[in-house]
């Protein structure tokens, strides 16, 4: 670790915890492809996660730190503990939060799981779909104007938001244009049920963005966090695996899915496709294409 970055990292947690200590060891640990990451050991003992990169603003990193404080106030899930954001001397912008000690996951684990998100998207809601800022889906941008009507949100920022960024990088086709606005024109068709309240949304609930600690519970990171309907989550659970019959089951049991939801969690699905060919280039092309073309 680079003088700096520790040196600022030891202010930051003198600043928040109190007690100021010496990094002594840090080892590097999974963090998605876009952050560098690393547990850091302090001299007394205390460990924590931290996140880092030279290339970004330290807004992208404020607001996970929302993401998560949001979804740590629904307490219903458990998330890492926020420690803060910061930038070292040297421009790199960097966050740091509680270490999670990891553990098993088990058919319980699961199950628990699926009840505890039913349970969240069920009770923390909200009178308009969106969030009070914008944030970030991977490194993209995400915008989460408030809106009262879903299939506009939908509409708007997010498949037509997502659409016009692979126009702008040279990743759309003019298939790809037309499929898109017909499927745009149709949206109030297929997404204006079910009649449910928007609710707290991790936003990119996929097999990497939970872990499972050392007592065997589920731990959300590295959410994207918006108000909407709860079918657009399990979407992205359902689209790279990683979620078993067990968290299904247990979600159902908790708040069971109405008429229609199969068809609607597929064409959810898109925006992640999208993303993901705004992200990663044109493999994600034919997915895209493929969901578009079934609807439109």
């Amino acid at each position: 670790m680079l003088a700096e970055l520790k040196s600022a990292v030891e202010d930051l947690i003198a600043e928040k915890t109190e007690i100021r200590s010496t990094i002594i060891a840090d080892r590097s640990a999974s963090g998605g492809c876009i952050h560098s990451a690393c547990s850091v050991e302090l001299q007394d003992g205390r460990v924590f996660f931290l996140k880092s990169n030279a290339s970004i603003s330290v807004e992208m990193f404020e607001r996970e730190a929302a993401g998560l404080t949001t979804l740590a106030d629904a307490s219903v899930l458990k998330v890492p503990g926020l420690i803060g954001t910061s930038t070292s001397s040297n421009g790199v912008a960097f966050l740091l939060i509680e270490h999670i000690e990891t553990g098993a996951k088990s058919a319980e684990t699961m199950h628990d799981f699926g009840a505890r998100l039913a349970e969240l998207h069920r009770t923390a809601t909200a009178e308009r779909f969106g969030f009070d800022h914008d944030n970030y889906i991977g490194s993209t941008p995400q915008s989460n104007t408030w809106n009262e009507d879903w299939c506009e949100f939908w509409r708007e920022e997010r498949i037509g938001y997502q659409l016009r960024l692979a126009k702008d990088q040279g990743l759309s086709t003019r298939q790809l244009e037309q499929a898109g606005e017909k499927f745009l024109q149709r949206i109030d068709d297929w997404l204006s049920q079910p009649d449910e309240p928007p609710s707290l949304l991790h936003g990119d609930l996929w097999s990497g963005n939970y872990m499972v600690d050392d007592s065997g519970a589920a731990v959300l990171i590295d959410p994207a966090v918006y108000y909407g309907r709860r079918e657009a989550e399990l979407a992205m659970t359902q689209l790279f695996g990683g979620f078993s019959q067990d968290f299904y089951s247990a979600y159902d049991e908790a708040w069971p899915l109405t008429d229609g939801a199969d068809e609607r969690i597929e064409i959810y699905t898109l925006y992640h496709l999208l993303n993901h060919l705004n992200l990663f280039g044109s493999s994600y092309l034919s997915g895209c294409l493929s969901i578009l073309q079934k609807y439109a």
